[in-house]
C-alpha cells in the first residue's frame, strides 16, 4: 500500500521536505496518487491583493493579466503570485477520487466543489485561460487541479448561484474569525468594503447583538454607502487607509476618542499595517486578514509607537467556516443581494 502523503510533500520539487505553500514549484502531473483528489477547473477566484498586483502590473489589460497567470502556473505547478505569495482559491468539478482520500466514499465524481485552500499549495496545470473578470477578482480556465488528503473543500450548494457561493467561500475564513472575537458592547472597526469586510460586518452586527459600536472605513465612498444602505454598519468613515493618522483621527472622532476594540483589515492593499494598529485602543485586538499584510511591519510598527495590541494574524481556516459564511447569506436577504449585484 503507498504510504499516505496528506500534505502533498511529494509533489514539491527538487526541495526535500518543503511544504507545497513554501516550495518553488510543484508537480501537477496526472494520475493522481491514492490519497489525492482530482478536479476538473472551471474557474479561479484570485485572491484580492494578487489580482489587484497583477492587474496593476498588466495595465489593467486583460490578455496580459491572463499571460501572467498562465505564466506563473507554468513555471510553478500552482498559482502563487510571486510579489504577494498569495494564490486564491478554485471551483470545479470532481473527477477521480483516490482510495485513501478522506473524500472516499463520501464525494462521487461529477459533483461541483470550492476548494477552500490556497491556490498558493495546490497543484494546478491550464490547459487555457478563457476569460478574465477583473470587477470580481475571477479567471475562468480549463485546467486541473490537485487537491491532497488535508486539503478542505466545499460542496457547492443547490439554492444559491454558484458564482454567488464562491464570492463567499473565497473568504469564508473572515467572518468565522469575526465571529470568534467579537462581543457585544464592542467597538468595532472594519478596514476594507469587499467582500471579507462585508461578511465581517454582518457577522459583527450578529455578534455584538445591537449593543456597541460598529464603523465601515473604506477608501471608496460608494462601497460604503452601499454598507450603510444595507445596515451592516452604525457609521461609514471614508478614509484612505494607507494614511494611519488620517484613519487615526477618524476612529478617534467616530468613538469620542475611545478608539475601537477589534479592528478587522480586510483590506486589499499594502501598507495599511499602522492604520490598523493606530485605531485600535491599548488593550484591543488587531486581527490582519488582509493577504497584502506584512506581518513584519505590524509587529515592529506596534512596537515602534508603544501599543500593548494583541496582533491576530487571521487563519483562513476556522473549523464549520463554509456553513457560517453560507448560512449569513441565507438569513441575510440584503447582503445576499450585496454580493449578487456585486460578484456574480
Amino acid at each position: 500500500m503507498a504510504t499516505l502523503d496528506p500534505y502533498g510533500l511529494g509533489r514539491v520539487l527538487n526541495e526535500p521536505g518543503v511544504l507545497p505553500q513554501r516550495a518553488q514549484a510543484l508537480d501537477p502531473s496526472l494520475p493522481i496518487r491514492p490519497s489525492e483528489l482530482l478536479v476538473d477547473v472551471e474557474s479561479l477566484n484570485v485572491d484580492a491583493a494578487s489580482f489587484r498586483q497583477l492587474e496593476q502590473a498588466a495595465g489593467g489589460d486583460p490578455a496580459r493579466i491572463a499571460e501572467a497567470i498562465r505564466a506563473i502556473v507554468r513555471s510553478r505547478g500552482k498559482l502563487q503570485n510571486p510579489a504577494t505569495g498569495s494564490g486564491g482559491m478554485l471551483i470545479g468539478r470532481v473527477r477521480e477520487v483516490g482510495p485513501q482520500h478522506p473524500a472516499a466514499g463520501r464525494l462521487r465524481a461529477g459533483e461541483r466543489i470550492a476548494t477552500l485552500v490556497s491556490l498558493s499549495l495546490t497543484p494546478l496545470h491550464l490547459d487555457e485561460v478563457k476569460a478574465v473578470h477583473p470587477g470580481i477578482d475571477r479567471v475562468d480556465v480549463r485546467g486541473h487541479a490537485i487537491l491532497f488528503a488535508s486539503g478542505l473543500y466545499a460542496r457547492l450548494p443547490p439554492d444559491m448561484p454558484e458564482m454567488l457561493a464562491l464570492a463567499a467561500l473565497d473568504v469564508c475564513g473572515a467572518p468565522a474569525l469575526m465571529a470568534r472575537h467579537a462581543r457585544s458592547g464592542m467597538r468595532v472597526a472594519v478596514l476594507g468594503a469587499g467582500k471579507s469586510g462585508a461578511l465581517c460586518l454582518a457577522q459583527a452586527r450578529r455578534s455584538m447583538a445591537g449593543k456597541g459600536q460598529l464603523l465601515a472605513l473604506d477608501v471608496s465612498a460608494p462601497a460604503l454607502d452601499r454598507l450603510l444602505g444595507i445596515g451592516l454598519c452604525d457609521a461609514a468613515l471614508r478614509v484612505d487607509a494607507t494614511r494611519a493618522v488620517e484613519v487615526l483621527e477618524a476612529v478617534a472622532a467616530a468613538t469620542g476618542g475611545a478608539l475601537a476594540d477589534l479592528v478587522v483589515n480586510c483590506a486589499s492593499v499594502p501598507s495599511t499595517e499602522m492604520a490598523t494598529i493606530l485605531s485600535t485602543r491599548d488593550g484591543g485586538t488587531a486581527l490582519f486578514f488582509s493577504m497584502a499584510t506584512s506581518f513584519t511591519a505590524a509587529a515592529l510598527g506596534a512596537e515602534g509607537v508603544g501599543k500593548d495590541v494583541t496582533l491576530v494574524m487571521g487563519n483562513g481556516y476556522v473549523p464549520g467556516h463554509a456553513e457560517l459564511t453560507l448560512e449569513l447569506l441565507r438569513s441575510e436577504p440584503r447582503l445576499r443581494e450585496l454580493f449578487a449585484a456585486r460578484y456574480v
